[in-house]
């Protein structure tokens, strides 16, 4: 059984060696030969799939002794395969930036020009940003002023009230201590 595994190993190295080499080439190349490397190199990951799913099979039946080497050299595979896809990945966006790049006619200094507007645009709005944060961070300032204010006019108000009362027990105090006095002198 270990003769099968060895035997999908070496399936797996020749296809991963295409595959390697055919994701290196592809941001080198143009038009239909991309696309159909693109869709060749698509295949053989799918194939390389395969290869995982037969090779845990057999090392699922191999001896309990010798499953953990192959297991690990499974997942080592599997690691590779992982890295394969991603550096695939990118090669298929920066496939795909170009080509979008084509339909639109965008070039170089056209990207560049984009990219200067939308960092002034983004600095702009920064800009603007802290203007209004700060236009923020005032009407909180001034609506605590207000606030201060309203509290010490209410304040004010009640002393004013009380010294008014205060003021209104005397007069009618007055009042009565001139009649008692009134009243003494013309005893």
């Amino acid at each position: 059984m270990s003769s099968d595994f060895e035997a999908y190993e070496q399936d797996f190295g020749t296809i991963t060696a295409e595959i390697t080499n055919k994701i290196g080439r592809i941001p080198k190349l143009s038009g239909e030969e991309k696309t159909q490397l693109v869709l060749n190199v698509d295949k053989q990951l799918e194939e390389v799939r395969e290869l995982l799913e037969q090779m845990d099979l057999e090392a699922r039946e191999i001896p309990i002794q010798s499953r953990a080497m192959y297991n690990s050299r499974l997942k080592s595979y599997k690691q590779e395969v992982e890295k394969l896809e991603k550096d695939f990945k990118r090669s298929r966006i920066a496939y795909s930036d170009e080509v979008r790049n084509e339909l639109l006619g965008d070039d170089a200094s056209s990207s560049e020009n984009q990219r200067a507007h939308l960092l002034d645009n983004t600095e702009k709005l920064e800009r603007s940003s802290r203007r209004l944060q700060a236009g923020y961070q005032i009407a909180v300032e001034t609506e605590q002023v207000g606030q201060e204010i309203l509290t010490n006019l209410h304040t004010d108000r009640e002393k004013i009230q009380r010294a008014r009362e205060r003021l209104r027990e005397t007069d009618a105090n007055l009042g009565k201590s001139s009649r008692i006095l009134t009243g003494m002198l013309r005893r």
